[in-house]
């Protein structure tokens, strides 16, 4: 099992990171290491000062499929998520600075909440699904499957011109704007579409 995950995905989310829009999807991927452990709560790591949390929905494939044509895709999940992509902000730029893989920012123990699954049958339509993350009882990002610049089925059929996608996997469909640090102490939740998807305590 992996976990595909998508950057720049949202527009003013690129504009608060101050990164050029994509010609195609940012892919990067992390182990399934990285899933953090269910009750478990997240330990910031010793190498990084400055952890963001990026909320986002996630998507798992119910099928092995390659090159798979957009508007077959939606035959490939039928699971909805929600989770965050952990990330060492400070580690990230030094990298990036350095022109080097992101590994080590997106991809160390713990670094993967996923939440809980919804049939997709559930929704009249995936593309529009509202969803956010609430840090010590405020909403601190909140999105909109429509405010995708590639929508779910896109994303699927772009990954796999590359990857072979297995049962299990899952893809982290990109962040909304609105990306910050969590401390010691802080309490995250997960909702979508009103539906409380997971909670995790930051130590």
């Amino acid at each position: 099992m992996k976990l595909i995950c998508i950057g720049r995905n949202y527009t003013e989310h690129i504009a608060e990171l101050n990164n050029e829009k994509s010609e195609h999807p940012v892919v990067f991927m992390k182990p399934d290491t990285s899933i953090l452990l269910k009750k478990m709560p997240f330990v910031i790591p010793s190498f990084s000062n400055e952890i963001h949390h990026e909320v986002e929905v996630l998507v798992k494939i119910n099928k092995i499929g390659k090159h798979i044509d957009s508007k077959f895709a939606h035959k490939y999940y039928d699971e909805i998520g929600l989770g965050i992509d952990f990330t060492a902000r400070d580690l990230q730029n030094t990298l990036k600075e350095k022109s080097l893989p992101w590994e080590k920012a997106k991809a160390f123990d713990g670094a993967a909440v996923v939440g809980d699954w919804l049939n997709k049958a559930m929704f009249q339509n995936i593309n529009h699904l509202s969803f956010s993350l609430i840090k010590n009882g405020d909403i601190v990002q909140q999105g909109k499957t429509s405010q995708m610049l590639w929508k779910i089925d896109e994303l699927i059929a772009y990954v796999s011109q590359y990857f072979t996608l297995k049962i299990g996997d899952i893809i982290f469909t990109g962040t909304p704007s609105g990306v910050g640090p969590v401390s010691s102490g802080d309490r995250l939740e997960g909702e979508l579409e009103g539906h409380k998807m997971f909670a995790i305590k930051v130590k």
